[in-house]
C-alpha cells in the first residue's frame, strides 16, 4: 500500500485541521515515497507543523488580508487592461495563456515580492519546473527549477538588504535581521514558495476555468456577458467545479504522527495519507447535483484553498484576480471561442497542477465551416 485516500468532504475537513496528519514528517528523509506527489524542503511553510508554521505564517499574513489585497484592486485591474488592449490590438486569434493567464499573475506576485519586472520571465520557467513531478527522473526537473529559484532569490535578498524597498520580501529580511525570526534558508524558501503559490496555481486555476466556460459551458459564459455582476459567485463555482490537480489530491502527502482513526478507517503511525480536494468538492451530501457547473450555486463552501493552518494565504488575491480578468473578458469579448478543436490543445504533462499550456481562441463572425 502506497498510502491512504480520504475523500469526502466532512473527512477531508477534519483530516486537514488535524495537528495528527504531519506536513513536517513527510519531508523527512525517511519518509514514505508516494508517486505523483511534490515533496517539499523542511524549510518551506507548507511542510511545517504547528508552532513553526504560525511563527512564519504570521509574517507575511498582514500582506494577505481582505483590506491589503482590495488596496491591490486598482493595479490588478491595469495589468488586466493593458493585457486586453494588446490582445484587442493584435486582432484574432489569440493565445490566452500567455496573453492573459500566465502574465496577470506573475506581474501581481512579482511586484507584491519586489521582482524587477525584467526578471519575471526567469520566474515563470523555475517556478513550473518546480512544480513538476517526474517520478522516472528522480525529480530532476523539480530539483533544478527549485535550484534555481533559490539562487535567485539569494541574490535579490542581497540587493534588497542593501537596498530596501517597498515589498513583501524586503519586509521579510527587515524583520528576519532585527528580530532574528527567520532563518537564511526559510527566507530564501518563502520567497519561492510565495512565487510558485501565488503565480503557477493562480495562472493554471484561470486557463482551465475559461477553457471550461467557453468550450464546454458555453450557456454559463453567456449569463456572465449578460450580466457581469454574478461573476464573483461564479468564481466560486469555478474554484469548486474545475478540478486543478492532477493526482486527484492536493498534492502533497501527510504523515500520520501516531495510531488513529478516520472514519472507521484505523491508520498506523507512519503511514502515509493523501486528502482529495476534488472528490469532497463533489460530494454530493454538500453540493447538490454536484457534477453540474453552477455559476450561480449557493451557498458553495468549497474547500479549494483547504482547510486548517495551510488554509491558502493568498486566497483574496486569487479570487480578485480571477474576478477582474472574467470581467473584462466578458465585457470585452462576449463572443469569444475556441480558435482550434479541443482535441489539439496542449497539457502540460508531469505537473502537479493538470493545466492547458496553449489556449487559442477568436471571437467576432464566426467564419463557414467552423
Amino acid at each position: 500500500m502506497d498510502a491512504w485516500l480520504i475523500s469526502r468532504y466532512a473527512d477531508v475537513r477534519a483530516a486537514m485541521a488535524d495537528p495528527r496528519l504531519s506536513r513536517a514528517q513527510a519531508c523527512g528523509p525517511d519518509a514514505p515515497r508516494v508517486g505523483g506527489t511534490m515533496h517539499t524542503t523542511p524549510e518551506m511553510i507548507i511542510s511545517m507543523d504547528a508552532p513553526e508554521h504560525a511563527r512564519l505564517r504570521k509574517l507575511v499574513a498582514g500582506a494577505f488580508t481582505s483590506r491589503r489585497v482590495e488596496l491591490m484592486r486598482p493595479r490588478v485591474q491595469q495589468v488586466v487592461d493593458e493585457l486586453l488592449d494588446e490582445m484587442e490590438e493584435k486582432g484574432a486569434p489569440s493565445d490566452l495563456v500567455p496573453q492573459l493567464a500566465l502574465p496577470l499573475p506573475l506581474t501581481v506576485i512579482g511586484e507584491l515580492l519586489g521582482v524587477p519586472p525584467e526578471d519575471l520571465r526567469k520566474f515563470e520557467v523555475w517556478a513550473r519546473a518546480f512544480a513538476t513531478v517526474d517520478d522516472r527522473a528522480g525529480g530532476e526537473e523539480s530539483l533544478n527549477g527549485l535550484a534555481r529559484l533559490s539562487e535567485y532569490i539569494v541574490g535579490l535578498i542581497a540587493d534588497k538588504r542593501a537596498e530596501p524597498t517597498d515589498d513583501m520580501l524586503s519586509a521579510l529580511i527587515q524583520a528576519r535581521d532585527d528580530d532574528d525570526r527567520l532563518s537564511e534558508p526559510e527566507l530564501v524558501t518563502f520567497g519561492f514558495t510565495l512565487i510558485g503559490a501565488g503565480f503557477d496555481t493562480t495562472a493554471n486555476q484561470l486557463a482551465n476555468s475559461l477553457l471550461a466556460l467557453v468550450a464546454h459551458h458555453r450557456d454559463q459564459w453567456q449569463l456572465l456577458a449578460e450580466d457581469p455582476s454574478r461573476i464573483p459567485t461564479a468564481v466560486e463555482e469555478l474554484l469548486r467545479h474545475v478540478n486543478l490537480f492532477a493526482t486527484d489530491t492536493s498534492g502533497f502527502p501527510r504523515i500520520a504522527a501516531e495510531d488513529m482513526e478516520i472514519a472507521g478507517v484505523k491508520i498506523a503511525a507512519g503511514d502515509a495519507v493523501l486528502i482529495s480536494l476534488a472528490s469532497a468538492n463533489r460530494d454530493e451530501t454538500v453540493f447538490p447535483d454536484p457534477d453540474r457547473l453552477d455559476l450561480a450555486r449557493t451557498p458553495n463552501p468549497h474547500i479549494s484553498f483547504g482547510h486548517g493552518i495551510h488554509y491558502c494565504l493568498g486566497k483574496q488575491l486569487g479570487r480578485m484576480e480571477m474576478e477582474i480578468a472574467l470581467e473584462g473578458l466578458v465585457r470585452r469579448f462576449p463572443d469569444l471561442r475556441l480558435a482550434v478543436p479541443e482535441g489539439e490543445l496542449p497539457w502540460h504533462a508531469g505537473e502537479i497542477n493538470h493545466t492547458v499550456t496553449s489556449l487559442p481562441v477568436t471571437w467576432g463572425a464566426e467564419p463557414a465551416g467552423f
